[in-house]
């Protein structure tokens, strides 16, 4: 099995960079999502360049964030503090509808690959705050930008809503809603896909327990995993939760777990990126044909 732990948010804090990096030397993190406007974007890139073990990927900003280009170009995006909105669901619908928005959005994609672009790191995956990097109007922009980028994954949400449900039950009713939603698009993506050499795993662990991947929680999926692939990401910070589902320390806690550890080693699992997915999986294809 191939099991990528990665964390999102890399860049927004110097108290998540300060997590992330502890997480890589100390636990089992092997990836991270860079927020290329973030507040503490610079120290980040320059914390990756002195650890190129980690692997670091593209973690688009559509919403409760920094935009890359100046306001002024985007302003059916942004609020009047020149921040991208909190309301994910308001966003999308404008960006759905309004052609206008459309356009402010591509351009604000694309310069967030060309920040990206220009802090010489490889480019290992794509994905998006809030997972809105599924949404229509902004997947038909990012996936011929993810792949002259030279991106190897993608990240298609796909978590499992029973373990999640048997180990709690709080918010029970928005899991289940956030399981339907999420099986459309996973489908749909996957179609639009089909002509971009990108990678997925085959589960993707973190959305039903969003800023709460407790250490129990994340050793029972991987004691009764049985998928060949799969992506838990998490959010650590060393300062404690300023929103809900946001990064925590117990998210760190739990990839400096030593029982994660002992799990890891006892079940076999290769710790790994998505570019080391795509080079076995270039490699199977080579020795096939």
């Amino acid at each position: 099995m191939r099991v990528i732990f990665n964390a999102d948010d890399l860049g927004d804090s110097r108290a998540i960079n300060a997590a992330i990096f502890q997480a890589h030397r100390q636990g089992v993190l092997t990836s991270a999502s860079l927020m290329v406007a973030g507040e503490a974007a610079e120290e980040a890139v320059a914390l990756a360049r002195e650890y190129p073990t980690l692997a670091v990927g593209l973690h688009i900003v559509m919403v409760d964030g920094r935009p890359a280009l100046p306001p002024q170009e985007i302003p059916h995006l942004v609020g009047l503090d020149g921040r991208f909105p909190q309301d994910a669901v308001a966003l999308g619908l404008r960006c759905f509808f309004s052609r206008t928005a459309q356009a402010e959005l591509a351009a604000e994609i694309e310069a967030q690959f060309r920040l990206y672009a220009q802090t010489g790191l490889p480019l290992d995956h794509v994905d998006g705050h809030y997972h809105l990097h599924l949404h229509p109007s902004a997947l038909r922009v990012i996936l011929p930008l993810a792949q002259r980028y030279g991106a190897r994954g993608f990240r298609l949400p796909r978590d499992e809503l029973w373990p999640a449900l048997r180990w709690s039950r709080r918010q029970a009713a928005t899991q289940v809603t956030w399981a339907a939603i999420f099986a459309l698009l996973n489908r749909y993506v996957l179609r639009k896909m089909r002509p971009f050499p990108l990678v997925t795993t085959e589960r993707v662990y973190g959305l039903f327990h969003s800023g709460r991947m407790e250490e129990g929680y994340v050793i029972r999926l991987l004691e009764r995993m049985r998928a060949s692939s799969a992506e838990f990401y998490l959010h650590p910070s060393t300062q404690p939760p300023q929103k809900p589902f946001g990064p925590n320390p117990g998210d760190l806690e739990t990839l400096l777990s030593p029982r994660l550890r002992e799990v890891l080693q006892r079940r076999g699992v290769s710790l790994c990126s998505y570019r080391m997915l795509a080079e076995e999986k270039e490699e199977t294809c080579s020795l096939s044909s």
